[in-house]
């Protein structure tokens, strides 16, 4: 009998980068069913910028893990070794910043393919932000510079995502219109503290950092209208 790994993927609303408690970031590492996992940081949509990188370290390195990170805007690795770095890793967190820059740079180098190799093979896929939207077929963005729709994505998710739910001016609004008008698929909106992670395409967990966050189905709705349903969240302490 063929062993099929389950596939999952976790939309983070913080995490090393924004908070102080390390809730979500210990969350994470409690999915991954090893003692010390391997976890790549991938800042492409950031450009790879040093503090980003160096914030990921510095939290992860006191953690039981073995972290490391993939640069690509100064890449030292050959495909081979590429594809060998990426499937050794038991997680991949893939930082904020520019969605849709990040999407044209990891289709240049083949990292799109790898991710859903990774995918595939069961390695646990993660992100805040940029990272959180590559994965679904469409996401809610400020990559433009205005909030738009950018139906575009890894696919890997059914559905689209929006980041900052709560916590950006205009996004709520912004992404139930994209949905209403089926601009953008319906799908998941994540508020600022929220984990939710999905198995084989299905939310199996949620958590919040903070009471009020929480996890919101966004659907098309008769009249041109969306609706929104809060989804339980378990809160960590």
């Amino acid at each position: 009998m063929t062993f099929v790994p389950q596939r999952r993927l976790a939309l983070l609303g913080g995490g090393f980068s924004t908070d102080t408690d390390d809730l979500l970031d210990d969350w994470v590492l409690s999915r991954v069913p090893v003692s010390r996992p391997r976890v790549c940081f991938v800042p492409t949509a950031s450009g790879d910028a040093p503090a980003y990188i160096e914030q990921f370290l510095g939290t992860y390195r006191s953690r039981s893990c073995e972290p490391s990170v993939l640069p690509l805007f100064r890449r030292n690795l050959d495909d081979d070794a590429l594809r060998a770095f990426l499937l050794s890793q038991d997680t991949i967190y893939v930082g904020g910043g520019n969605t849709a820059n990040m999407l044209t740079v990891w289709r240049a180098h083949g990292v799109d393919r790898l991710l859903r190799e990774a995918f595939n093979h069961g390695i646990l896929l993660c992100g805040i932000s940029a990272g959180a939207n590559c994965w679904a077929e469409g996401s809610h963005t400020d990559s433009f510079g205005p909030l738009t729709h950018l139906p575009d994505g890894l696919g890997l998710l059914p559905g689209s995502v929006c980041p900052h739910y709560d916590s950006e001016p205009g996004r709520r609004t912004s992404y139930q219109e994209a949905v209403a008008s089926h601009a953008l698929p319906a799908g998941w909106a994540v508020e600022d503290g929220v984990g939710a992670l999905f198995t084989n395409g299905h939310l199996t967990e949620s958590v919040t950092r903070t009471p009020q966050a929480r996890l919101y189905r966004v659907d098309p709705a008769p009249g041109g209208r969306a609706t929104e349903q809060a989804m339980p969240c378990r809160l960590l302490t």
